[in-house]
This record gives structure tokens, C-alpha cells and sequence, in this order.
């Protein structure tokens, strides 16, 4: 209205027209003004309202702005979630088809399980019936099995009670034949007295020789001097070598794992057997010369087959090196062993394996068999001679035959005297009745070469022979106690000697496995 007022108020110079105009115009605004303030109460009713729910509505408006962009938000984070869902679901849509396939796969498993457990079910039943056949099998099995031990009882007693009546008759044997010998040493007493002493020896030889097996070949030994083959025999070293039984076929071991026999008339080789998984330390034969039987570096003894040249047992038991082995002059069935486990064991051929062992004090070097084969004669480290019986393993007797080791026993014809060989460079001669000493054999050059050194007696009973770290060999009259000959064309220490059962000749070998053979 103030505008107005001001409007008019410069226009006041205008035209009457205008001036007419003006007064229409104030006509109207004061009825505009009359009928504005008839109308204000109702329009303030109704404004204020409108203003009032205009507020509210801004607010309103705002909020459900803010909730349509929550709602944006909300929309969006879902959206997400929906694509991670989708993408889960059609992974969990693959998974389940896996495991529907495996399901199926599983079905056909489990079909072809229920058959083969049908099947195992029927097998089931028919083992079953078998081990019922089997338990009654073994139940009478077991009663034929106690019938049996009880003859086996039976037969041991009766066996034990054989065995009593044959110890007493080899007793009854042993007494004659020591009365024999007493009557032998009384004949050589007088025959001495008469000049006569070799006469009669020879005359008294005769006499028993002719009952002993082989004495169709026996011989009288000679005095060796001359070497008559030089043989290289074994790489590395020959640490045994003995003669066939009645025969002059020598069979030598070596360091080369290998066993070789030799025909001494020719110096030739006549055969080799192979198998021995070890170096050769001792050997033996069986008396009808079947059999070659070695003891071995790699703990076993190997039998040998002589014409098939095959190996025919290996004797398994021992857990250090074999050293010495000997076979039973009463048989060819029973063999001894001796190791470095500080055990003596006892084997039977027929059988194959072993049926006694006995724990030493000391490691052997050496054994022998008796001739009536009831007695084990050991040569050990401490240097003692001992004395065993075969049944029990029981130790009968021993006797300290050198101060330091015993490295060689060999037994007389007769099997009256023990000769042990010593470190101690000694060469004693035993009674095996009474172990007593009855000679002792000694040189200035010969020292013994290592503790298997093996020397040996003549088969007449009249000489020793016994190689020497020097390369020499030397020979004792054994009445005499005297060197009587000296051998020389070893160039290494001289390991081991043997003395054919013919009377000669005499071999030895070496460190460097050569084998000389004496005549």
C-alpha cells in the first residue's frame, strides 16, 4: 500500500486521467482492503494451517529424501549381495551336481560293495567250514603227537640206556688199550736195552697200523729237503691247506673266497669250488674224502660236494669270523667249529644245522676231534688247553700248554698226543690221557706268524713241521727233540703246513698264497 501511496505521490502532476484513474484504483483497493480485511480472519484460519503442515511437509520431505537415499544405499549394497549370491548359488548349483554324480557313483559303489560282501560272506562261510575241518585235523593231530612223544620218550630212554652200555664198552676198549700201550712202552724199554729200538717200533707199528682204516697206504714219513712244486695258488694269502685221506691230493683255502685242489705229483690244478662268501680261515675232509668242509671270515662253514663241486650245506650261527673247524674221526656226519664269538659248536651233516654249542672263557683258535669222537681238544687266545665232552659240553680238563695264545692243534695217528703251537714260538707236545707235557719243540729262528698259524705232526708220529714268520719251515725229530732239517723258499711268513698220509710229501703256504710241496 506504501507503494502505492508513493506511486501516486510522484505521479500527483499527471494527467486528470490519470488522476481519475487513480481514484477508480483507490476505489478498488480500499474495496480490496474492505474485502481483504473481511477475508483475513478466515484466510490466517486457513494459512496457518497450510504453513504449519508445510513445515511439516518440508520435514517430511527431508526425511523421505534421506530415506530414499538410505533406501539408494540400501538398494545398492543390495545389488551387490544379489551378484555374490547369484554367483554363490550357481557354484552351490555345480557343487550339487558333483555331489548328485557322486551320490550316484557312490549308489554303484555301494551296489558292487553289498555284492562283494555277499560274496566275501559266502568265502567267509567256506573258510570257515575249513578251519572247523582244520581245528579237528589239528586236535587229532595233536593226540597223534603225544602218542608219538611218548615213544619218543621211550626211545630216549632206551636210547640213554644204548648209549650207557656202549660208554662203558668204549671204557672197556680205552683200558685195553692203555694196558696195550703199557705193554707197548714196556716192549720198546727192553728193545732199547737190546739195541733193537727201531726194529721193534717199525715191528710194533705194524702190528697196529694194520687194524687201523687205510693202513694198506700207510708209509714211513721222510725227512723233506728238496721243493718239488712252487705253486701260485691263492690271491691275497692261503691260511689252510690239508690232504685227501690216503691220497696225495692236497686242497688248499685262500683269501680269494675260493677252495682249489691240486694233484702234487704234477704241481696241476684238478678242481675249484666256488660258493664261500668269505675268506677261507680252516678246512677239513670227510674220512671217505666226499666232502670238503670250510671255515669261513663271513661267520658261516660251507660243505662242499666233492664230485658234484657243489656247495651242499652253509652252517649259519655263528656272529664273528669262523676260525677253525674239524670233522669226527669216528664219522663223517659230526662237525665242530670254533669262532671269534667265544663259542664251540657241534653239527650234524645229515641234519644240517647245529646241535650243541659251548660258551668259552676265551676265543678258540683251534680244535680237534678225539679218535673215539667223545672229546672236543681246544686251543684258545689265553693260551690254555681244554679238553670237552661232546654229549654234554661239559669242560673235563685244561691246562695252561703256552703264556700267550694257542694258534695251532694237531693230533698224533694213534691219538695219544696233542701238539699246540704257540705265540710264544713254542711247539708242545701233550699226553691227552693225562695232558701232561711230554715234549716241547723249539728253534731260535722260527716265531710263529699269526694266530691261525697251523703246523702239524708227520703221519709216523716221529716228526713236526712248522713254517716260521721268516719264510722258513722247520722240522723236529720228535724222539730227538732236534731240528733235522730246515726248508727255505717262502719269501713270506709261512702260514700252515701238512704232511700227506703217504709218508710225503709236505706242503706249506704263505701270506702271498703260494703253496711249496716238499720232498
Amino acid at each position: 500500500m506504501m507503494e502505492m501511496n508513493f506511486f501516486f505521490f510522484h505521479r500527483s502532476q499527471e494527467v486528470i486521467a490519470r488522476e481519475a484513474i487513480k481514484h477508480a484504483l483507490k476505489a478498488l483497493r480500499k474495496r480490496h482492503l474492505l474485502e481483504e480485511g473481511a477475508h483475513a480472519p478466515a484466510f490466517i484460519a486457513i494459512s496457518g494451517p497450510i504453513a504449519s503442515q508445510g513445515s511439516e511437509w518440508k520435514e517430511k520431505a527431508e526425511n523421505l529424501e534421506l530415506e530414499l537415499q538410505q533406501c539408494y544405499k540400501a538398494q545398492s549394497r543390495l545389488s551387490e549381495q544379489l551378484v555374490v549370491e547369484v554367483a554363490e548359488s550357481r557354484a552351490s548349483k555345480a557343487s550339487l551336481q558333483e555331489k548328485e554324480e557322486g551320490i550316484t557313483n557312490l549308489q554303484t559303489e555301494l551296489t558292487q560293495t553289498r555284492d562283494e560282501c555277499s560274496q566275501l560272506q559266502a568265502d567267509l562261510e567256506e573258510k570257515i567250514k575249513a578251519l572247523e575241518l582244520l581245528v579237528s585235523e589239528n586236535h587229532q593231530l595233536k593226540a597223534e603227537l603225544e602218542e608219538m612223544t611218548n615213544k619218543a620218550k621211550n626211545a630216549e630212554a632206551e636210547n640213554k640206556m644204548l648209549v650207557d652200555r656202549w660208554m662203558l664198552q668204549k671204557m672197556q676198549d680205552a683200558e685195553r688199550l692203555n694196558e696195550a700201550n703199557a705193554i707197548y712202552e714196556e716192549m720198546v724199554d727192553r728193545l732199547k736195552a737190546s739195541g733193537l729200538e727201531k726194529l721193534a717200533q717199525q715191528q710194533v707199528d705194524g702190528v697196529v697200523r694194520r687194524n687201523e682204516d687205510g693202513a694198506e697206504f700207510f708209509m714211513e714219513s721222510t725227512i723233506p729237503s728238496i721243493c718239488k712244486h712252487r705253486i701260485n695258488a691263492h690271491e691275497g694269502g692261503c691260511a689252510s691247506i690239508l690232504f685227501e685221506y690216503n691220497s696225495g691230493k692236497l686242497v688248499s683255502g685262500g683269501q680269494d673266497r675260493t677252495i682249489k685242489m691240486w694233484d702234487t705229483n704234477t704241481g696241476s690244478l684238478s678242481q675249484t669250488l666256488y660258493g664261500c662268501l668269505g675268506s677261507v680261515l680252516d678246512l677239513t675232509i670227510t674220512h671217505d674224502n666226499r666232502s670238503v668242509i670250510a671255515a669261513s671270515s663271513s661267520n658261516n662253514l660251507y660243505v662242499w660236494d666233492v664230485s658234484s663241486g657243489r656247495v651242499r650245506h652253509t652252517l649259519t650261527g655263528h656272529t664273528d669270523k669262523v676260525c677253525a673247524v674239524d670233522v669226527s674221526k669216528v664219522s663223517s656226519r659230526h662237525v665242530l667249529s670254533a669262532a671269534y664269538d667265544r663259542t664251540i659248536k657241534v653239527w650234524d651233516l645229515n641234519k644240517g644245522y647245529c646241535i650243541n654249542t659251548i660258551i668259552c672263557h676265551s676265543n678258540c683258535n683251534a680244535l680237534c676231534f678225539s679218535m673215539d669222537g667223545q672229546t672236543i681238544c681246544s686251543g684258545h687266545v689265553d693260551g690254555n688247553l681244554r679238553l670237552w665232552n661232546i654229549q654234554t659240553g661239559k669242560l673235563l680238563s685244561e691246562v695252561a700248554a703256552h703264556s700267550l695264545a694257542i694258534t695251532s692243534i694237531s693230533l698224533s695217528r694213534n691219538g695219544n698226543v696233542v701238539l699246540t703251537s704257540g705265540r710264544d714260538n713254542l711247539h708242545n707236545l701233550f699226553d691227552m690221557r693225562s695232558l701232561e707235557v711230554c715234549g716241547t719243540l723249539r728253534a731260535s729262528g722260527n716265531r710263529v706268524a699269526t694266530n691261525w698259524s697251523r703246523s702239524c705232526i708227520s703221519p709216523d708220529d716221529n716228526y713236526v713241521a712248522a713254517g716260521s714268520a721268516d719264510g722258513s719251515i722247520s722240522i723236529w725229530s720228535i724222539s730227538k727233540a732236534d731240528i733235522v732239517s730246515t726248508l727255505r723258499e717262502h719269501t713270506s711268513p709261512v702260514l700252515c703246513c701238512s704232511w700227506s698220509g703217504l709218508g710225503k710229501p709236505l706242503a706249506s703256504a704263505d701270506r702271498n698264497g703260494i703253496i711249496c710241496t716238499w720232498t
